[in-house]
This record gives C-alpha cells, sequence and structure tokens, in this order.
C-alpha cells in the first residue's frame, strides 16, 4: 500500500475515510486510525468508486 491520504468522498466535519492504494487498497477511520484498517484488492475499490461516481 502507498501512504494514506483522505480520500475526496469523506466531507469535512470529522467524518473522514483515509485510503492508501495499491495492489491491495486499505481504508480507514481519520479518527479511529489506531482500530486498524480494511484491506480490499485495488479492482474491488475501483469498482466501488466506479459505481459510487455511476450514482451520483
Amino acid at each position: 500500500m502507498n501512504e494514506w491520504h483522505k480520500s475526496s468522498y469523506s466531507q469535512t466535519g470529522g467524518n473522514c475515510v483515509e485510503v492508501a492504494e495499491g495492489s491491495v487498497t486499505g481504508i480507514r477511520d481519520t479518527q479511529n486510525r489506531d482500530l486498524g484498517h480494511l484491506s480490499v484488492p485495488a479492482g474491488e475499490w475501483a469498482a466501488l468508486l466506479t459505481s459510487m461516481r455511476a450514482t451520483r
């Protein structure tokens, strides 16, 4: 995974998600970083983003 960065889908005001993209994408809650993260294959992450963009 690459470096963690705030997702562009996160809203300002505290409800933030960070992602670390690579062959495996990590997803974590910005406010609870010490609780760990979810890992998903990069293709699944890309499919989720594509789906989200299609429903905008």
